[in-house]
């Protein structure tokens, strides 16, 4: 008995450092490239803006949807990026974050064919890589809240994508930043472990400009 606890505690410390250490991996990989003052951005071809439900399951919007659209808006406004990429999950044909990106991006005044639309941003990887393997984007401009930027930065630099964040403001909802935790131990064992590679790839789409031809 005493051996199976001390088995226990050996796994449950193990765990803990294993948690610290994917924490860090990621703060230090993003240090110095988030940005919260719009002027200290740099500039970017491409913003690519990380999609998440607009509505919340007990009904109104998600301040973390909402807040990511505004965020968007500040970037393309201030002349940081030309275009947007917004990413996001398309599933289910009831279920499109992409477009409703779209629609909210178009009605604070973002040009239309300003706008691209990744389908298949199912999570966090497939979004970023998706930017650079489909659309080209070796480097660009991440927009979401600080602790999903800092996760992107992290999975970016691992597949070669050179990456800044413009970060929106942070709801404070526990819960989110609690699955954040998790979220970072996988992330870490997605890049380092398993190789994980996105859901879906496909034919190069070319941002602003026409595909050429071979």
């Amino acid at each position: 008995m005493k051996n199976f606890v001390l088995f226990i505690v050996g796994i449950l410390i193990g765990g803990c450092l294993f948690v610290i250490y994917c924490n860090h991996q990621i703060e230090s990989t993003a240090k110095n490239l988030t940005y919260d003052n719009i002027e200290e951005l740099p500039y970017n071809k491409v913003g690519v803006v990380l999609g998440t439900s607009k509505y919340l399951i007990g009904g109104g919007i998600n301040q973390y949807y909402e807040n990511r659209i505004i965020a968007a808006t500040e970037v393309f406004k201030s002349g940081k990026v030309d275009y947007l990429l917004v990413s996001g999950d398309n599933a289910l044909m009831e279920y499109n974050e992409p477009i409703r990106m779209k629609n909210s991006l178009v009605e604070k005044g973002i040009p239309e064919e300003r706008i691209y639309l990744d389908y298949a941003g199912f999570r966090t990887l497939d979004s970023v890589v998706r930017a650079k393997e489909v659309f080209d984007q070796k480097r660009y401009t991440v927009i979401s809240q600080e602790f999903h930027n800092k996760r992107a930065i992290y999975i970016g630099e691992k597949f070669g994508i050179e990456m800044v964040a413009y970060n929106a403001k942070n709801p404070k909802k526990i819960r989110v930043r609690r699955r954040e935790v998790f979220a970072r131990v996988k992330a870490v064992l997605d890049v380092k472990v398993l190789d994980t590679q996105p859901k879906f790839l496909g034919e190069k789409i070319y941002i602003g400009e026409e595909k050429e031809e071979k």
